[in-house]
């Protein structure tokens, strides 16, 4: 499930979701629970808010598992930011190229895992979580 990218579309955007990317952040339906409602299926309800709206929520999502399919643009040599994110991972701002020891993979805002619990290392997969990580 790791590389699969689900889209949700009302027709004037669409929103790309990567589970494989996800932390489990909360912020997508706690910032707008008419449009991210993680029990029902489909989760992404997008009649329960405007385009705008949507688009402004999606791009508050730290680990770069949201994103809007209009905003895919390259990073355009413009500088990345990396944030600390409390009790959690490194979320890197921008596209960049990760070598690992299986070879080079060109990502888009990035969670990296800063607990070492991560069963899918460099990435964050919310293992974080579960073993009370500060």
């Amino acid at each position: 499930m790791k590389d699969v990218t689900k889209k949700y579309s009302n027709g004037e955007v669409t929103v790309l979701w990567k589970p494989g990317l996800c932390i489990h952040s909360e912020i997508c339906f706690k910032g707008l629970p008419n449009v991210f409602k993680p029990k029902e299926r489909p989760w992404i309800q997008m009649d329960g808010a405007d385009p705008q709206t949507i688009t402004d929520q999606v791009m508050q999502c730290p680990s770069g598992a949201l994103s809007m399919k209009e905003n895919q643009e390259e990073n355009n040599g413009s500088a990345l930011s990396i944030q600390v994110m409390e009790g959690g991972p490194l979320l890197v701002k921008g596209e960049v190229t990760i070598q690992t020891g299986s070879g080079k993979m060109q990502k888009k805002n990035p969670a990296l895992c800063r607990c070492g619990a991560s069963s899918n290392k460099p990435f964050c997969d919310g293992a974080h979580t579960k073993i009370g990580f500060k």
